[in-house]
């Protein structure tokens, strides 16, 4: 049964940093491209950022280019999210899954709670 279970979440001043967490069970993450993505209050869910499988590259939407970070350690099965300069709009619920092959039934953790303060 894959488990993803995020964490580093929590309240911090714009302009500040929070380094957020994605531990897998059930799921080897280096077979995969993993990716984050977040959901802001009253928006629908929205891709961030992505690392690829086999390589160190990566790809961030254009709100977070330059300031968030993407990594992975396979050996832990986990992924990480760097996040630095953060914005109030950077407020949502950070979740981490496959970047591909996603669909309506797919499972998602319970993602963390990044809120920026103005």
């Amino acid at each position: 049964q894959v488990q993803l279970e995020e964490s580093g979440g929590g309240l911090v001043q714009a302009g500040g940093s929070l380094r957020l967490s994605c531990a897998a069970s059930g799921l080897t993450l280096s077979d995969y491209a993993m990716g984050w993505f977040r959901q802001a209050p009253g928006k629908e869910r929205e891709f961030v950022a992505v690392h690829s499988r086999s390589s160190n590259n990566t790809y961030y939407e254009d709100p977070v280019k330059g300031r968030f970070t993407i990594s992975r350690d396979n050996a832990k099965n986990t992924v990480y999210l760097q996040m630095n300069s953060l914005k109030p709009e950077d407020t949502a619920v950070y979740y981490c899954n496959r970047r591909y092959g996603l669909g309506p039934n797919s499972y998602w953790g319970q993602g963390t709670q990044v809120t920026v303060s103005s």
